[in-house]
């Protein structure tokens, strides 16, 4: 008997069209003899849709495509295997996991706990520190209204002035230094600062998509990914090495410049590559991951040193990504990939 699978993608973050390019390539790769796929919408609005095409979603076609679902509940609790495929927030941070939890549905990824920590990277930051494992330097910010706080390392806050946030910076990161938003995937909102000035309205930037904000010191180095795949037993894949085409690897780096590469398997030291993928894991282990991540690193320049980025619970899945990619080099193709996650959410 076949299993009905809950395809769940769009959702009601920034990464809503990254997330239908991702379900379109699960859905064309799902073995439909063992799998009756159920593709599910949900617009940036929050609605949740059933759509009803079975061989390609088409975000031009959406609204001819889809039929709203009443009875949300109701219609996940006939699923067998929810399979949510919703990067950034309200997706990838625990929030539709708990939904999951509730009705007591296998689903594919990580759980609450991992997903909220994976999501928010200054927390990630805690717990890594915790597993002693490196991260290059940063300062964490609060933003209330149009007020600032700095978070020192035993977490005191202090009321800040921008122009403050920007000493702190410049005396305990120096630049240049990356800006982050602490809650959003692929890269939005991210900016890399060379001074005071770009920093401060870098600042103000991130602010517009969260109310944490995480800056770093930038690493002169190889950007390196590994992939994991398991529940208690768990595997890395290969790691493989991004090329920028921008200064760094922003969303139109990622979506839109044709010039980015990755290497697979990048192009490092075999024994660093071996210590990659064990921290990789330990990562995952240490935020209590499931199912899947993509962890990512940097290799520093000169010195070969390894600082952790950060982990993604639920890796962006196109044909052309770097998770299935990752696996695929190891000799894990794709639609045995999709059958594998399957199963460890049934563990």
């Amino acid at each position: 008997m076949k299993k009905k699978i809950g395809l769940i993608f769009g959702g009601m973050s920034t990464e809503n069209e990254v997330s239908v390019m991702s379900a379109n390539s699960i859905l064309k790769n799902l073995d439909k003899e063992k799998y009756e796929v159920y593709p599910i919408f949900i617009s940036k609005n929050g609605k949740w849709y059933i759509y009803n095409q079975l061989d390609n979603i088409d975000m031009k076609e959406m609204i001819d495509n889809t039929s709203k679902i009443d009875n949300i509940v109701g219609y996940l609790q006939d699923m067998d295997v929810l399979f949510p495929v919703l990067h950034g927030l309200y997706g990838e941070d625990g929030t539709i996991q708990g939904l999951f939890e509730i009705l007591k549905k296998p689903y594919v990824g990580c759980g609450v706990l991992a997903s909220s920590l994976g999501m928010d990277k200054a927390y990630t930051k805690v717990i890594f520190d915790k597993a002693n494992i490196h991260q290059a330097p940063y300062v964490y910010l609060k933003k209330y209204k149009d007020t600032y706080v700095y978070i020192d390392s035993e977490f005191n806050e202090k009321k800040v002035t921008l122009e403050e946030c920007a000493e702190i910076v410049a005396k305990k990161i120096a630049f240049p230094a990356f800006i982050k938003p602490s809650n959003s995937g692929s890269s939005v909102g991210i900016n890399k600062a060379k001074n005071k000035e770009e920093l401060k309205k870098y600042i103000q930037y991130a602010g517009k998509f969260d109310n944490k904000i995480l800056i770093e010191k930038a690493i002169n180095g190889q950007e390196v990914e590994c992939a994991v795949l398991g529940n208690e037993e768990v595997i890395a894949s290969c790691v493989g090495e991004i090329k920028a085409a921008d200064e760094f690897y922003s969303y139109d780096s990622k979506y839109e410049n044709e010039n980015s590469k990755t290497i697979i398997p990048a192009n490092i030291d075999e024994q660093i590559a071996s210590k990659i993928r064990n921290l990789a894991i330990k990562a995952f282990k240490a935020i209590d991951g499931k199912g899947l991540s993509r962890v990512d690193f940097f290799v520093e320049k000169d010195t070969n040193k390894i600082y952790i980025n950060e982990i993604n619970t639920l890796p962006g899945f196109t044909k052309i990504s770097m998770y299935p990619k990752l696996f695929e080099n190891v000799g894990i193709k794709y639609k045995e990939l999709l059958d594998k996650l399957i199963e460890l959410a049934q563990e």
